[in-house]
C-alpha cells in the first residue's frame, strides 16, 4: 500500500519543498555511487547523528546534517515521495520560510526522540524521515479528509484507490509505534524518530489550526481541503477479443 499522490493542489509554487527535494537528491548522488561504500561510511560518520555523542553534548550540528543523508536508493526514493505528496500543502498553509523552520525543527525533535529511546547507540542516524513525519503530522491536522491515491498490489490484484488522508496517516503512525515496540533498539529503522517527528509536527501545527478556527475550521471545510480538489483522469487498458488462429497459434 503506497501513497502516490493527493487530490489537494497547492495555491503557490512550493519553492522550499522543491529545494529540499533537490538538496537531498544531490547530496545522495555525491556519495551514493561508490561500490564499496567507503565514501558513504565516512559521510555518515562525520555528518550522521550518533546518539551517544549528541547525548553528551557533542556534534550537535549533525542534528541538521543527518536529515540530508540517506542509506540507499529505496530509502531516498521513499522519503522523497512522501515529501513530494505532503510537503507542498504544508508549505502552502504555513508560508515558505515558516515551513522551512517547521521542517528543520520537526527533524531535530524527531532525532531527539530517537536518542531519548536509545541514548548509548553508536550507530549514525541518517535520513529525512523524521522531518517528513512532522510534515505528515501537520497534514493530518489540517487536511484529515483530503483524498490520497494509494497504489495497492496483492499477488495479482493491482489497484489505485482513493482513501482519506487520516486513514493513510493513522495506519502509518500505528505501524511506527508497533514496530518501535516490537523491534526495540535492534532495528535498523528509526521508528521512534518517525513517531516523534509525527507527534511534533501535529503539535507544532496546532497554532495554525487554532488561528483558522480550530473545530470551526473543520466544520466549515468538513475536514476536506478548503479549496476544490484535483481531479485526475482515469486511465483505461484496452481490451481485445479472443482470436483463434489454429491449433498452433495463440489464443487471446
Amino acid at each position: 500500500m503506497i501513497p502516490i499522490r493527493d487530490h489537494n493542489p497547492s495555491r503557490r509554487v512550493p519553492y522550499v519543498t522543491y529545494a529540499l527535494l533537490a538538496a537531498n537528491i544531490l547530496i545522495f548522488l555525491s556519495y551514493g555511487f561508490e561500490p564499496n561504500g567507503r565514501a558513504a561510511a565516512m559521510v555518515f560518520g562525520s555528518f550522521g547523528a550518533i546518539p551517544i555523542e549528541i547525548a553528551q553534548g557533542f556534534e550537535l550540528h549533525t542534528l541538521v546534517t543527518s536529515m540530508f543523508l540517506h542509506g540507499g536508493w529505496m530509502h531516498l526514493a521513499g522519503n522523497m515521495l512522501f515529501l513530494y505528496i505532503f510537503g507542498d500543502n504544508m508549505e502552502d498553509q504555513l508560508g515558505h520560510l515558516p515551513f522551512a523552520g517547521f521542517y528543520a525543527i520537526g527533524g531535530i525533535l524527531a532525532t531527539l526522540a530517537h536518542i531519548a529511546v536509545d541514548p548509548f547507540s553508536r550507530i549514525p542516524l541518517v535520513g529525512a524521515s523524521g522531518a517528513i513525519a512532522a510534515v505528515m503530522g501537520g497534514y493530518l491536522l489540517l487536511f484529515p479528509k483530503a483524498r490520497i491515491d494509494i497504489f495497492v498490489f496483492f499477488v495479482i490484484i493491482i489497484r489505485i484507490i482513493p482513501v482519506p488522508a487520516w486513514m493513510v496517516l493513522a495506519i502509518w503512525f500505528g505501524l511506527q509505534l508497533f514496530n518501535g515496540v516490537s523491534a526495540g533498539s535492534a532495528s535498523a529503522v528509526a521508528y521512534w524518530a518517525h513517531a516523534g517527528g509525527f507527534i511534533a509536527g501535529f503539535v507544532m501545527t496546532l497554532p495554525w489550526w487554532i488561528a483558522r478556527g480550530g473545530p470551526r475550521f473543520w466544520q466549515h471545510t468538513q475536514m476536506h481541503p478548503p479549496h476544490p480538489e484535483a481531479q485526475y483522469a482515469r486511465s483505461h487498458i484496452p481490451r481485445t477479443g479472443r482470436r483463434n488462429t489454429g491449433p498452433w497459434g495463440p489464443k487471446r
